[in-house]
């Protein structure tokens, strides 16, 4: 067997269904019409989730300022019941983690990426995860990808990363990394897109073989 390569894989939109996004409207669904107004600015203004994101706020102090009684609670709610992991993950996962170092790279809410690692048994297919609430960098900033390499010691030519965005796939093929549309959002991009965890697996024996 070759070498290990390195496959860097996104949360949302990814091994999650659904993207971060849909925290925004369950939180407009979980409080008064008079609340709305307040619940904008905390978004849109005082960037209260993309702050919790970067490691400013951990998940407590975020979900109390929004004005959550419980935010532990309100944590594993929305996190329980209204994300959903993509079960060809699992298929996927136990096919490929033993011929390549999985790592997670994610614009998260730390305490929230570990409680889905806990919740859907992730964390024995994972060599590390790269959060951007623990290391206070997110993407699509050229530094966290930079951060990546150089922490993993790996060659960016050795790494594939796997992201529903195209703006961070972008920035990762700046840093010379290997990059892959997972396109739940049907959006446009001029390199490789697959659209489930089967397609990935085939092309990901394809950009090996390219190397």
């Amino acid at each position: 067997m070759g070498k290990k390569r390195t496959l860097l894989l996104d949360m949302y939109g990814v091994i999650i269904k659904e993207s971060k996004g849909y925290f925004i409207p369950y939180t407009f669904e979980h409080f008064n019409r008079n609340e709305h107004e307040r619940l904008t600015k905390a978004f849109r203004e005082d960037f209260l989730f993309t702050k919790a994101g970067n490691g400013e706020l951990c998940s407590d102090e975020f979900l109390s300022l929004l004005g959550y009684l419980n935010p532990a609670e309100t944590m594993r709610d929305y996190l329980t019941n209204f994300l959903t992991l993509d079960q060809e993950f699992l298929w996927f996962a136990e096919r490929n983690y033993r011929q390549h170092n999985f790592v997670l790279l994610s614009n998260d809410v730390k305490e929230w990426s570990k409680y889905l690692f806990e919740l859907h048994g992730l964390k024995k297919y994972f060599k590390e995860s790269i959060i951007s609430g623990k290391i206070h960098m997110r993407k699509p900033e050229n530094r966290i990808f930079a951060y990546t390499i150089k922490h993993l010691q790996c060659d960016p030519q050795d790494c594939v990363f796997v992201d529903n965005s195209v703006q961070n796939l972008n920035a990762a093929q700046e840093a010379g990394i290997k990059t892959v549309l997972f396109n739940r959002d049907n959006e446009d991009y001029t390199g490789d897109i697959v659209n489930n965890f089967h397609e990935l697996d085939s092309l990901l024996n394809n950009i090996i073989s390219r190397t």
